[in-house]
């Protein structure tokens, strides 16, 4: 499937939503991604990445923005304590936001930058043991202490529905979520779903394999 294509299903998902095609920013997924496919989306005009690590994202993007100084690079994967330096030095956006000591060395560091991205809370909606988030009975006071004890500018909430449950109940249950808290910014949908997402009120959403194609 092509880059016109998923773009061309975002507006029509928008649209029956009664939503503006401004109101969804597509991410186009390129963890894992060689260079030449990273090139090949780039050259199409996509113009917002997602990368899952710190390192990886490090090692392919600053050459590549040295051809396209436009481009945005957004974290959607777990961020360590350790990397959160370099981190923002790099990203436009981290989506995963999930813990105290993370939020508190990110306010650290952006008081010491200068500037701040773009940030998500991420939410466990599933309450898996296995994956990051923090979870929805401690959402309210996590983003509170953000807010008010760290002073972080959080734009949204991120949530990756379980594999095996329905995703429109997940993000059914973040937008609700956000809107309980007055956040706008719904970072949720991804190859699979992102039009059951839009629905919803996704604000981000995030494609990598029906862009790229299988990973490598």
């Amino acid at each position: 499937m092509s880059l016109t294509e998923i773009q061309h299903r975002i507006d029509a998902a928008l649209a029956l939503s009664g939503r503006s095609t401004a109101d969804a920013t597509l991410i186009a997924v390129s963890k894992v991604q060689p260079v030449e496919r990273i090139q090949h989306v780039l050259q199409q005009g996509q113009r917002i990445y997602g990368e899952n690590k710190v390192q990886e994202a490090q090692d392919k993007w600053p050459k590549l923005k040295e051809q396209f100084p436009d481009v945005k690079i957004h974290l959607i994967g777990p961020l360590q304590s350790n990397k959160v330096k370099p981190a923002l030095a790099l990203f436009d956006a981290i989506h995963t936001v999930d813990r105290p000591k993370l939020a508190r060395k990110l306010a650290t560091e952006i008081q010491s930058l200068g500037r701040a991205p773009q940030l998500f809370i991420q939410v466990n909606t599933g309450e898996e043991p296995q994956k990051s988030g923090i979870l929805p009975v401690e959402l309210d006071v996590f983003l509170k202490q953000c807010q008010q004890e760290f002073d972080l500018p959080i734009a949204g909430l991120m949530a990756i529905p379980p594999i095996k449950e329905a995703p429109s109940l997940h993000f059914a249950l973040l937008a609700k979520m956000a809107q309980r808290n007055g956040l706008k910014g719904l970072s949720m949908g991804m190859s699979s779903d992102f039009e059951s997402a839009i629905a919803l009120g996704a604000t981000h959403i995030r494609v990598g394999s029906a862009i790229f194609g299988a990973r490598i």
